[in-house]
């Protein structure tokens, strides 16, 4: 009798404690879920802020980007034409320097990072039918968001501008101490390129970095019980003496 006892104790101990797992697993389950949950109408409209401002953001960048190239490429062969064929000595000094110049300029935007993306490429190939693909799709929209602006935030830094002033510089110490001319058309080599260089530099687009501030503002400063991990689905197994634990992504 005693051993009969002990027997439907020790039963109704493992049916507590399967029990108690079931509700913790049933719980992290539901919790999980939750977090990987959001509605169509807030995906749609953080995807359509996010493909508006990738768009318009290339088509400023391809302007920006092939009119200076465009620009570059015209004065370094115009001067450079010049500077052949010319018979005047100062003329073919001014003209080779100006053209080596510009052909830094030439250069600079082939080998800048700040060139037209394929952003928006990338997203249209990615799906989005259910819950974890929109996810997905969005984590991925808002990581390429923030490194188009990360890009522009870069081609205004100090390092353009200071990189910039010292070709500019050595062209104004070459046309002074190089050419043997006056201090006063070295300087104004320096002035004049430097308005070039500067103005380069202040036309690139920010359209990208200005509406990432907005919309991490607006979604992402106050955003709660969002998760951009795969959606994990929790399985409990009974197999001949004991449980086991399924995990899905």
């Amino acid at each position: 009798m005693v051993h009969q006892t002990s027997g439907i104790m020790l039963m109704r101990g493992k049916t507590n404690r399967l029990f108690w797992i079931i509700l913790i697993f049933s719980f992290q389950c539901s919790t999980l879920r939750a977090q990987n949950e959001i509605s169509d109408s807030l995906f749609n409209e953080r995807m359509q802020f996010i493909k508006n401002t990738l768009e318009r953001d290339k088509v400023n960048t391809n302007r920006w980007w092939y009119g200076w190239l465009g620009t570059y490429s015209a004065a370094t062969i115009g001067q450079g034409l010049v500077s052949i064929n010319s018979n005047e000595k100062s003329l073919r000094q001014d003209m080779a320097l100006g053209a080596a110049t510009t052909l830094l300029g030439v250069t600079g935007q082939l080998i800048s990072p700040f060139v037209p993306g394929k952003e928006q490429e990338q997203l249209n190939s990615i799906s989005a039918n259910t819950g974890s693909e929109r996810l997905n799709k969005l984590a991925i929209a808002e990581k390429l968001f923030e490194e188009c602006a990360l890009r522009e935030k870069l081609a205004q830094s100090w390092k353009n501008h200071a990189i910039c002033g010292a070709v500019n510089l050595g062209g104004g110490l070459i046309t002074w101490l190089g050419f043997k001319r006056s201090i006063g058309a070295g300087i104004g080599y320096f002035v004049l390129n430097s308005a070039i260089t500067e103005t380069q530099i202040w036309t690139q687009p920010t359209l990208a970095r200005r509406n990432y501030k907005k919309y991490h503002q607006k979604y992402l400063e106050n955003e709660k019980g969002i998760s951009y991990l795969p959606e994990v689905n929790w399985y409990l197994e009974a197999y001949p003496g004991g449980l086991g634990i399924k995990v899905v992504f």
